[in-house]
């Protein structure tokens, strides 16, 4: 046994000196190799990261209708005269994206043929999303603001000029009303 350890280890030294070679040989192929690899398993590793962001800013553009309301209620009550303040906001249409089209026309003998599909960006991992040309702002039909001030004509012109500036409605479409 003693004749065969020396051997094992000769025939061990031999193959780690070869590999070393081999390494030292294509070391830049190896290494161009490694950043490859590297790379290509980034997206996979970081895919859920990367996806958060594009969900956190759709989410900052579409508000509820129900969170401009509140800020309005205490914005108005912060203005002098008002009191405290309660608004109500309908909707004509609620926020809505447009979407990028892609068109095709064919004409064949006194025929013509359209079709159009949604254009969609590949986001890896078998992920696609179509692409948003516009994000549109909800439309507002009218507002109904209740406060303690809202018998005063300063007060309720004050009111309806604010409310005018955050929603884009004009003045005959809000009312301002004395609360209890």
């Amino acid at each position: 046994m003693n004749g065969q350890e020396p051997e094992a280890g000769k025939a061990l030294k031999l193959w780690k000196e070869r590999l070393w070679k081999l390494l030292q040989r294509y070391k830049y192929a190896l290494l161009v190799v490694a950043a490859g690899v590297l790379l290509m398993a980034l997206p996979a590793l970081g895919g859920e990261e990367a996806q958060e962001p594009d969900r956190q800013s759709v989410q900052e553009v579409e508000f509820g209708t129900e969170e401009l309301e509140g800020r309005l209620e205490e914005a108005l009550s912060q203005m002098d005269g008002v009191g405290e303040a309660q608004v109500v906001l309908t909707l004509r249409g609620g926020p809505a994206q447009v979407l990028a089209q892609d068109t095709q026309n064919a004409v064949r003998e006194d025929q013509s043929e359209s079709s159009q599909t949604t254009v969609v960006v590949s986001k890896g991992s078998g992920n696609e999303e179509p692409v948003v040309l516009q994000q549109l702002s909800p439309q507002y039909q009218g507002a109904l603001v209740v406060c303690s001030g809202g018998d005063d004509p300063s007060v309720r012109l004050r009111v309806v000029e604010a409310v005018a500036a955050l929603t884009g409605l004009g003045a005959d479409k809000i009312s301002v009303s004395k609360g209890k």
